[in-house]
């Protein structure tokens, strides 16, 4: 009797524990931001900012600071979405606000949004970080600013002049940042598809650029080994919680028959 009630308690004891870190794993994973996370000096890029709702709250407005060294270029228009942008007082873009529009009722729970722009590169190798202010429909925030230890980390591109070496390196244990190297891959296609050496660099053009935003192909992020490795570690949490559950209601259930 003693030994089925110890037995009970401490199966619902791990149950609710498993649970609780499936949910933070959960949380831990969605963050915001800005891809790719490996880019090439000079360039003129395609950035993707992604924004997770993780509240039970649709989130409303993201702002997200441009890096000093940063040229912000364009933006991408997005039905039911005004965006907007601050300047300083030499004309340079610091900011850009996307907030919802007409009957948009913004990014739901369980949902995720993705934003283009073009920006151009620092000439010089660099680390930028993007700062994100995610705004939710009960006026809270979230602040997109810590270090990437922190619980709510800002996404960093690293800007290199060899982009391929770079991405190798934060793949082999550099920034947990999510997003292929698109600017890599683009450098591996250029050498086949150049008809001018002096273009072998894979510096992207504005007319590249521009192309990649009209067609709206996203630097998604799916696919990245870490998140894959996540999403596999969350599922096994899951089922283990599962299985605990209902040994606990088993053992709760004969407890009463006796």
């Amino acid at each position: 009797m003693k030994k089925t009630s110890w037995i009970s308690k401490l199966t619902s004891t791990i149950a609710t524990g498993t649970a609780a870190f499936m949910l933070f794993v959960g949380f831990a994973s969605a963050h915001v931001t800005v891809s790719p996370s490996v880019a090439q000096t000079s360039a003129w890029q395609t950035y993707t900012i992604k924004i997770p709702s993780e509240k039970e709250l649709p989130t409303t407005k993201i702002t997200m600071k441009v890096p000093e060294g940063v040229a912000f270029k364009q933006y991408q228009p997005l039905a039911g979405w005004k965006i907007t942008t601050e300047k300083n007082d030499s004309n340079e873009v610091t900011s850009i606000t996307w907030e919802i529009d007409g009957d948009n009722e913004g990014i739901l729970a369980g949902q995720f949004q993705q934003f283009n722009f073009v920006a151009q590169n620092p000439k010089a190798e660099a680390e930028v970080a993007w700062d994100a202010f995610q705004y939710y429909s009960d006026g809270s925030i979230v602040e997109w600013t810590g270090q990437p230890s922190d619980a709510n980390p800002h996404s960093i591109t690293t800007i290199s002049e060899d982009p391929a070496a770079a991405g190798n390196a934060a793949a082999g244990g550099g920034h947990a940042n999510e997003g292929h190297d698109s600017a890599g891959t683009e450098a591996a296609a250029g050498d086949n598809a150049a008809t001018d050496d002096s273009n072998a660099n894979n510096d992207t053009t504005l007319g590249d650029a521009l192309n990649d935003t009209v067609t709206g192909e996203p630097n998604n992020t799916d696919s990245d080994p870490g998140t894959l490795k996540l999403q596999q570690a969350t599922l096994i949490v899951s089922i283990l919680a599962l299985i605990l559950s209902f040994l606990g209601i088993a053992l709760a259930t004969r407890r009463k028959k006796r």
